[in-house]
């Protein structure tokens, strides 16, 4: 194809999401090396993720260019041969296998603990905020971690574990507030460390470990954005080891990012640069997993609060881009940047959901009372 006839095409294509080449509103982009034509049309969200990083485009608002690409399904119209690879992989490999486990760890929680101190809320939570009655990301996420603690019903000298307890400020919560022991595990050195330091005089312990090497019995158990690292072909395995650990009247909750279908591709660009070998669970493989396995008590979902929480995020990271620009390049900017405001336009997009699932090993007599979610 010429050059003309490459970017006529990328030109139709934008247009189904009313987005223009070189127009003036906040979602147009600004087109400044012709290649990216040729790149994208054959690479898709893998090329247009990477020629972002490279300065080939630039776009006022990307939440909003990628919020009128997700709404207009453009993602599902341009699939070139890199997501049948991609499906090849998955497909005939378990990317989420215990000798993988550590690497999600020191490719992404282990980039720099100060970029998630300056990014993230005061208590460091990095996942979904819960955002009524908040108005503030400081608030949004206590609000999600006394929600996440009233659903779980917990008593004075209950022994709790934190499957994926990040930088411990969850179990810090958990052990002050309800006088609770917390036994959390992370796949991140620099999660694990931080974490032991915060939670040295409480009742906690944190533990550098994969789930599938966990050993005891809990009371109660928590998963907070986890889940997103086990893979499908792991999920009934998941919950079978988190039933033995939990005891018959204990209760399980698992917090984590949902797709819109069972997938077997992931998006190349995410994986490879952001979180690889991640997969987003659907609500069928999630139920298939919990069959025979687990009872479901309750089904949560506030998936639109993510765009605001990594809305903010965005926000903190571009605040403080002076402090970690001593410490990234101006292509790592430009990466976390695409990451946090594409992340928030398929929430707004309602492409990606987040759900709470309280399940319990053999039902609660009389039944589950879910808290009030008016926090």
């Amino acid at each position: 194809m010429t050059p003309e006839h490459l970017r006529s095409k990328i030109e139709d294509l934008l247009a189904l999401a009313d987005i223009r080449i070189g127009g003036d509103r906040p979602w147009d982009i600004q087109v400044h090396n012709n290649r990216f034509y040729k790149k994208v049309l054959y690479g898709g969200s893998l090329a247009l993720g990477e020629t972002y990083m490279d300065s080939w485009w630039d776009c006022q608002r990307l939440d909003d260019f990628f919020y009128h690409i997700l709404r207009a399904r453009l993602d599902k119209k341009v699939r070139p041969v890199i997501y049948c690879l991609y499906g090849l992989r998955t497909k005939f490999l378990n990317l989420q296998k215990a000798s993988r486990a550590y690497h999600i760890g020191r490719h992404h929680y282990d980039i720099g603990n100060n970029l998630y101190r300056c990014m993230l809320d005061k208590n460091m939570i990095y996942s979904c905020g819960y955002w009524n009655k908040a108005d503030s990301l400081d608030q949004a996420q206590i609000n999600k971690l006394e929600l996440t603690c009233q659903k779980l019903n917990l008593s004075p000298g209950m022994r709790v574990l934190d499957i994926g307890c990040g930088w411990g400020n969850t179990a810090k919560y958990i052990a002050e507030h309800y006088k609770v022991t917390v036994v959390g595990i992370t796949v991140s050195r620099q999660q694990a460390e931080f974490a032991k330091e915060l939670c040295k005089d409480l009742p906690v312990e944190i533990h550098l470990q994969d789930y599938r090497t966990l050993k005891g019995v809990f009371d109660r158990i928590l998963s907070i954005g986890m889940f997103e690292h086990v893979g499908y072909k792991n999920y009934t395995s998941f919950m079978k080891i988190t039933k033995r650990l939990l005891k018959p009247n204990g209760i399980f909750l698992l917090h984590t990012i949902g797709g819109e279908s069972s997938a077997a591709v992931n998006d190349p660009w995410i994986d490879r640069y952001i979180f690889p070998n991640y997969m987003l669970p659907s609500a069928k493989r999630i139920c298939t997993a919990i069959e025979d396995v687990f009872v479901l008590e309750d089904w949560h979902c506030f998936g639109a609060d993510y765009d605001k929480t990594l809305m903010a995020w965005f926000k903190n990271f571009h605040d403080h881009w002076d402090i970690l620009k001593k410490d990234y390049n101006d292509q790592f900017y430009r990466m976390w940047k695409y990451y946090l405001l594409s992340c928030a336009a398929s929430f707004r997009a309602r492409r990606n959901n987040v759900w709470q699932i309280v399940l319990s090993p053999e039902g609660i007599e009389g039944g589950y009372r879910a808290p009030q979610r008016g926090i």
